[in-house]
């Protein structure tokens, strides 16, 4: 039973963040043309394509790993979320957050991979449904279909402003 609470706790916690993470893009001050603009201003090309895309999959993701369904993908999609994170927004800016460093997205991240590790638990959907969830090959899944993901997106979306004199680097 122990575990069986802390991955839904664990699950919860995460899910829930990441899913009003993703609700905030949206429905939040600015809403999706303020996440727009906020993602041209890191280099993301076409910004409201990527300002969507983020947030539906955090929407979805945060769903799905609340409820223990698609766990496997649903962490894949953290670890590509929170990467393309720590490369654009975070990168450069040394490890803690609140100096805008990644210590945030490499926490969630692998957190994500940790839950890949061990599964979602039997308080799960993916237990109801009878989904395999447990083995050695499901976090190297999700991170190899995360990174692949992030990897692919930036380097065919990623154009990263020119510095300006004065920036420091």
């Amino acid at each position: 039973m122990g575990h069986d609470a802390g991955m839904l706790v664990i699950r919860s916690a995460l899910g829930l963040m990441l899913f009003v993470h993703g609700g905030n893009k949206a429905f939040g001050p600015g809403g999706l043309g303020g996440t727009t603009a906020w993602f041209a201003s890191l280099g993301l090309r076409p910004a409201w394509v990527h300002a969507r895309l983020a947030t539906g999959l955090e929407i979805a993701a945060g769903a799905f790993l609340c409820l223990g369904l698609l766990t496997g993908p649903a962490c894949a999609a953290y670890v590509g979320l929170m990467l393309v994170a720590a490369l654009t927004d975070h990168r450069g800016k040394g490890y803690f957050v609140f100096k805008g460093g990644c210590e945030y997205v490499l926490l969630v991240g692998l957190v994500a991979v940790g839950i890949a590790c061990v599964g979602p638990g039997a308080w799960s959907l993916d237990n109801a449904l009878g989904f395999e969830t447990t083995g050695s090959w499901w976090p190297v899944a999700a991170v190899v279909a995360g990174v692949g993901a992030a990897l692919g997106l930036l380097g065919t979306s990623y154009r990263p402003p020119a510095a300006t004199e004065g920036d420091a680097g």
